[in-house]
């Protein structure tokens, strides 16, 4: 099913949209979504069929959490990016976007804390901006049992280039696979956003303390991935607002907006923002006014996410608040939803019980299209 012209649809959301370099036929964004599909943290053939439902020509896909190294594993079956087996998996992956006209990023990923000692190397504990413990919630091991996370260890002031090199080297092994570009993935409570937020870092080097110095690891970050494969194929993601594994901020939108002037004088592709709010949630005339200053303080291309509907995209994108909308689960079970939207069509409805599972098939790839299933109708 050929994906409709933006001038058949007249809604802000297919209408066409230049990122850099690269021009896109519609703002709809495919979000990171953690899967478990790698078995070996190697992805395999099922993962290429999966991205490549959900491409359309002009589409923008984000991957998954992608780690750069053997210590940032923080789920079962997450996929990597720093061994030679990896980078050779990832290509045809990305091949399969790339013939379907996609423009396909690489999500840059360390757990940081986030983690057990089971899935690190020698079973050393998680490194992380904090020796402090997260005190809740399980973390789901291997063979699927459940544990509490590990005690993580602070990274010491002279480690942290090491971990800024994984992170380089990570984005060159992206680009050897063929992937259009990266995003730092600094939300969600990993490791990035250990050392943004006050909740969680509690150093007293110069990588903790004052807004500019928490900053610090992510901006070195940006600058080494910058200067390794080209700022304009580098975008970053914050969720400044979220509670996620009790990494939290006293002052959520001063480091926002601290962060997206910061990242505007290395000129990087885009910043990606995640809203305060639950999908499902309306949103709230203060959740309004803390993005917007986000929004006026970085120089760039800004994408949004959380919760979006068909109507509110619209709204974000015709109103200025947002350049692209990113959808998650929506687009999860929808993989034609940039076409469902043009025709208004009803949408498939989420499992959220096969979101982690392990099965190839099953709540991955067999999500029907409007015309036929998935498993048959993959030229959307």
């Amino acid at each position: 099913m050929a994906m409709p012209k933006a001038d058949e649809t007249q809604i802000p959301l297919l209408t066409p949209y230049q990122l850099g370099s690269f021009k896109l036929s519609h703002r709809v964004v495919y979000a990171p979504l953690t899967r478990t599909r790698s078995v070996g943290h190697v992805p395999g053939e099922h993962v290429a069929l999966y991205y490549a439902q959900r491409t359309t020509k002009g589409g923008f896909l984000i991957t998954e959490a992608t780690s750069v190294s053997a210590t940032g594993i923080g789920y079962p079956r997450v996929p990597g990016i720093w061994s030679r087996e990896q980078i050779e998996a990832w290509k045809p992956i990305v091949q399969a976007v790339h013939d379907k006209g996609g423009l396909f990023f690489c999500q840059l990923w360390h757990a940081g804390r986030h983690s057990h000692t089971s899935f690190q190397p020698n079973g050393a504990p998680p490194p992380s901006a904090t020796n402090q413990r997260i005190k809740k919630g399980p973390m789901y091991l291997d063979d699927g049992s459940a544990a509490d996370p590990s005690q993580p260890r602070a990274i010491e002031t002279h480690e942290i280039p090491l971990f800024v090199e994984e992170f380089v080297q990570a984005a060159r092994n992206a680009m050897e696979a063929g992937f259009d570009g990266v995003e730092l993935h600094g939300a969600n409570g990993y490791l990035i956003d250990q050392f943004l937020r006050d909740g969680a870092n509690d150093r007293t080097d110069e990588y903790g303390g004052s807004l500019e110095n928490r900053s610090r690891f992510l901006l070195e970050l940006v600058k080494g991935v910058g200067n390794a494969i080209g700022f304009q194929r580098v975008g970053v993601r914050i969720s400044p607002f979220t509670d996620i594994a009790e990494v939290t901020d006293s002052d959520p939108s001063s480091l926002a907006v601290h962060v997206a002037e910061a990242l505007s004088h290395y000129k990087i592709l885009y910043f990606h923002v995640i809203e305060p709010r639950l999908s499902g949630e309306p949103q709230t005339p203060d959740h309004e006014d803390v993005m917007l200053p986000i929004r006026r303080a970085f120089k760039g291309t800004f994408i949004a996410g959380g919760g979006y509907t068909r109507d509110s995209g619209n709204q974000a994108i015709d109103s200025g608040k947002a350049d692209l909308i990113v959808y998650g689960r929506t687009f999860l079970a929808n993989p034609d939803l940039p076409i469902r939207f043009a025709l208004n069509a009803p949408l498939n409805k989420y499992d959220r019980s096969t979101f982690y599972t392990q099965d190839p098939v099953v709540g991955y790839t067999d999500y029907p299209f409007l015309q036929g299933t998935a498993a048959v109708k993959t030229q959307a």
